[in-house]
């Protein structure tokens, strides 16, 4: 009875064992995938609730933060990046699935939903801080921009010269927390109903196939 009751023991403890090992495989290629799914852009043009609003709306994107970026200071607010003497941008920091959406097609509703021939102004926003720029996080994102910048350029599709830089990212300062989610949770207040709303809807009517299923 008792070698019985090893060698049940000695199979259970292998079926558990392999069973683990399994569970960690799954889980590791589970991980992998989510990591090859997920990529980041950073975007500066203009307000960045006007940014936000626009990219939250594609599909593909899984998340848009409104945020600081380009300065030396260390954790700016609001009303230091408002001064314009920080030299950080106002970004929209996006997180997506390049399954789904391609860096490319990111970078033409990021061309269309501004105007990149404008130097630190976007309409009534002028200053420094809000200044067209494409942050790019690898070789192969900073290409893409300049291939496409440039292409724009030799077609003559803006009627002055793009203006837009593109730098490499650096540190992403998230902006306080009533900045995020802005035009969705305050669509009533009046910059939202006299710039981003008129903005939202020019975009959602020109790339209508690429909304998420949500804002069809």
């Amino acid at each position: 009875m008792k070698i019985q009751s090893i060698i049940l023991m000695g199979i259970a403890i292998g079926v558990i064992t392999l069973s683990g090992y399994k569970f960690n495989k799954k889980e590791t290629i589970m991980n992998q995938e989510t990591e090859q799914d997920k990529a980041v852009a950073t975007f500066g043009a203009g307000c960045f609730w006007c940014v936000e609003a626009v990219f939250q709306r594609l599909e593909g994107v899984t998340k848009v933060e409104s945020g600081y970026m380009g300065g030396a200071s260390k954790n700016p607010t609001y009303k230091e990046v408002c001064t314009g003497m920080t030299g950080h941008v106002e970004v929209a920091q996006i997180t997506y699935n390049p399954q789904k959406i391609s860096f490319e097609e990111l970078l033409e509703v990021f061309w269309k939903t501004h105007d990149p021939t404008t130097l630190n102004r976007q309409g009534n926003d002028v200053g420094t801080q809000y200044r067209s720029v494409v942050f790019y996080h690898d070789d192969k994102q900073k290409a893409l921009a300049e291939k496409y910048k440039g292409e724009l350029n030799t077609a003559g599709i803006f009627n002055s010269p793009i203006v837009t830089a593109i730098e490499p990212a650096q540190t992403f300062y998230k902006a306080e927390n009533y900045h995020q989610d802005y035009y969705n949770l305050n669509g009533s207040q009046p910059y939202c109903q006299l710039v981003v709303r008129p903005k939202v809807e020019k975009f959602e009517k020109v790339f209508k196939d690429k909304l998420a299923k949500k804002n069809q």
